[in-house]
């Protein structure tokens, strides 16, 4: 059995509520919760003979307890709970990137992202010029929608202004040769009941429509219900970090997945994979039940909220390699033009509420 670095996180974490020494303990917290973002698996690096002090909050003493742990595997590994099952450890991104390099080398988009216009901490210049650098074709700009006072979800007007800002980008980077282009988005906050914070004038000349439950996420009840009703607003395009779930927060609501999922499939709404490292929503598993129950359009965001963090798109990328998803079911790698073109006509399929 060789030892994953989720967990040795659990070990170390397990290690650090019975460790009575103050220093130790934190030192033990501290490499546990580091322990998912190492960018490879501990018991790797120690067979192929590298230190594990080169590991992000490892020093010797704690060392030599991976080290021990890696040699002679606990009969029993601390069970982890409910709100950090399924999450992807950064060593295990990066292998399934490994594995299939090609989804990150093809041209593709981000298509979730989000500025100072709402919750962001980069301007939108900022972040069109960052995602352009990082290589990607476009992107969709999803600042949050009104009601969303907590993330400074924006006004009517403040969208339309944007959106002036966006046109007038993309119209100049014709003359200029730049490809890279940036879609008219949001965020759009999806309330209980299933309908939407966004008036038709407001989406109308939007590219892209991404809805999303941001309220009453703690739910212990069955939501299946506010899932169909909010798959049949026909202006929601794309289903937002469907599960809500969020890493040692909260596991997310609970549904009837394939009734969901199925319902998705007939009325042709993609369902994103968030690649936030907080929230890769969907999990694998869920993915992988979405593309059995017919769902035919999967998006992949970056969740970016500052320039850095549109690398976490590699998320979503392994994501989706992990869960077996074909390229050609994914929207990121269809050209802007063609992603524009097709919210446009899934919107005219369903263009009443039914």
């Amino acid at each position: 059995m060789t030892l994953r670095n989720d967990e040795l996180s659990a070990l170390l974490s397990a290690a650090a509520e019975e460790e009575t020494t103050p220093h130790r303990q934190r030192a033990l917290d501290r490499a546990g919760k580091e322990a998912w973002r190492w960018p490879e698996e501990a018991a790797a690096m120690l067979a192929e003979g590298r230190p594990l002090t080169d590991l992000r909050s490892v020093g010797p003493w704690v060392a030599e307890r991976l080290e021990s742990w890696i040699a002679d595997p606990p009969d029993e590994l601390p069970v982890f709970d409910d709100t950090r099952q399924g999450f992807l450890t950064y060593a295990q991104i990066n292998e399934a990137l490994a594995i299939d390099p090609d989804r990150a080398t093809t041209p593709h988009g981000d298509l979730q992202m989000h500025t100072t216009g709402s919750d962001g901490r980069a301007t939108l210049e900022e972040m069109l010029t960052g995602a352009r650098e990082a290589g990607r074709a476009y992107v969709a700009v999803t600042d949050h929608s009104e009601s969303l006072t907590v993330a400074g979800g924006m006004t009517p007007d403040e969208r339309r202004a944007q959106g002036e800002v966006i046109d007038a980008y993309n119209a100049a980077a014709v003359p200029a040769g730049e490809p890279f282009r940036a879609l008219r988005s949001i965020e759009m906050d999806v309330f209980p009941d299933g309908t939407i914070d966004a008036a038709p004038d407001t989406l109308e000349p939007l590219d892209v429509v991404l809805g999303a439950f941001h309220s009453k996420l703690r739910s212990k009840e069955d939501e299946t219900e506010r899932y169909l009703a909010a798959l049949r607003q026909p202006r929601i395009d794309i289903l937002a970090h469907p599960t809500t779930r969020m890493f040692s927060r909260r596991r997310g609501l609970i549904a009837d997945w394939r009734r969901v999922f199925a319902s998705a499939a007939e009325r042709g709404v993609a369902v994103e994979l968030d690649g936030s490292p907080a929230r890769q929503d969907l999990p694998v598993h869920l993915a992988q039940l979405a593309l059995a129950e017919g769902v035919e359009w999967f998006s992949m965001g970056s969740d970016a909220h500052a320039v850095e963090e549109l690398s976490y798109l590699r998320t979503s990328l392994a994501i989706a390699a992990l869960a077996g998803i074909p390229r050609d079911r994914i929207l990121n790698y269809r050209t802007a033009d063609e992603v524009r073109a097709w919210a446009a006509e899934r919107r005219a399929d369903r263009s009443g509420p039914g």
